[in-house]
């Protein structure tokens, strides 16, 4: 089915292929499925990115035709790209600083199959043994009429194309907090409208993570808690919020910690109760607050989470264990409040002040010259 970005990718073939570009876009599974994946080009930076699968198709192209076989036939005895290669370079490229090895080991190949059940072929061919990779050629020679046609570089060029959309995007969205930056004080209602918003089930999963870390850290800041070791000594302390890196990194399933009560807070927006249970082993099950996408009702999400992990495990006292573990659950409309209580508080510009810092750490944002504008 065609999106916004589906004129961008026929363009791209157009230029390639001339006349033969329609029929094989009709005809080429993969190109429909990197359709799918590029929906989010075009609706800013909100829109949920999908750069995993994409830049494991990617990584492996580039070898493909560094090696020149998208010119020569001789792809069959080829000994494969190594994994060490194809990891390094993914993290090389825009938005692919922190991603996992996920997509080039099967989530990619998972995903394609459930788009395409029927289909003959997997896009990426992995031998356990060796670690090394191939992309399947049959997925990359389209043959229309007598003329078989190798579309590999019209993917590279595709992609480039889909990644410099979502760059646009998310400069766009820095330099809009900016301008709110420059108006805060007389257009306070202007920054919490526009910070609201960003408070959605559509919103992209960074950014998500970014402004309900910004949200709670001044929702918590001015908060105390009174410690010691010593009834005669006891210390009076703000609550701080802590960003523990970078969003959708592998650390163990921590995105905040709190000081200095030790509270570790998890973003999620999977209702999975695998995912939670793994984050719950990857602590050791010390207690964790997981920060919600959703708008659905906190206790309604818990259930969810109860009833699917009971299906699983018959032991209740398995499931207790790791439900018990749940300090909390932040979900959007919890959000909302904290961010109304932390304006009230006179944080607003804060918050934005924030969002515009981690914004511009998490997308590698770069000040632009008015001159190469």
């Amino acid at each position: 089915m065609d999106n916004i970005f589906t004129a961008n990718i026929k363009l791209v073939l157009a230029k390639q292929f001339g006349k033969n570009a329609q029929d094989i876009f009709d005809k080429s599974q993969l190109l429909q499925y990197i359709n799918e994946k590029t929906r989010s080009a075009n609706k800013g930076s909100k829109a949920r990115s999908s750069f995993a699968n994409l830049y494991a198709i990617y990584v492996i192209l580039e070898d493909y035709i560094a090696k020149g076989y998208d010119k020569n036939g001789d792809y069959i005895k080829y000994e494969g790209a190594t994994f060490v290669k194809l990891f390094r370079r993914q993290r090389e490229l825009p938005f692919g600083s922190k991603l996992q090895n996920h997509a080039l080991n099967n989530r990619m190949n998972s995903e394609f199959q459930k788009y395409f059940p029927n289909s003959d072929y997997i896009p990426i061919i992995r031998n356990l043994e060796t670690n090394r990779y191939w992309i399947n050629e049959n997925l990359l020679r389209i043959k229309v009429g007598k003329t078989t046609f190798n579309i590999a570089k019209a993917i590279i060029e595709i992609i480039d194309e889909y990644v410099k959309s979502k760059q646009d995007a998310f400069q766009r969205f820095v330099k809009s907090c900016e301008e709110l930056q420059k108006i805060g004080k007389t257009s306070p209602e202007k920054i919490e409208e526009f910070i609201l918003g960003l408070l959605a089930p559509n919103v992209d999963a960074r950014l998500f993570e970014i402004v309900s870390y910004s949200i709670l850290k001044f929702y918590y800041h001015d908060q105390q808690i009174i410690w010691g070791f010593d009834m005669d000594k006891l210390n009076k302390e703000n609550l701080k919020l802590y960003k523990t890196g970078r969003t959708n990194a592998n650390d163990g399933g921590i995105d905040f910690v709190m000081k200095p009560l030790g509270r570790f807070f998890q973003v999620t927006e999977t209702l999975d109760f695998k995912k939670y249970f793994l984050d719950i082993d990857k602590i050791q099950k010390y207690p964790i607050t997981f920060v919600i996408k959703s708008t659905e009702p906190t206790k309604d999400l818990l259930k969810k989470i109860r009833d699917n992990a009971s299906k699983t495990y018959a032991i209740k006292t398995i499931v207790d264990k790791y439900m018990n573990c749940i300090e909390e659950v932040i979900n959007i409309p919890t959000l909302t409040d904290r961010f109304k209580s932390a304006a009230k508080q006179r944080y607003l510009n804060k918050i934005l002040n924030e969002i515009v810092i981690q914004s511009k750490v998490e997308f590698s944002y770069e000040e632009t010259d008015e001159d190469d504008e």
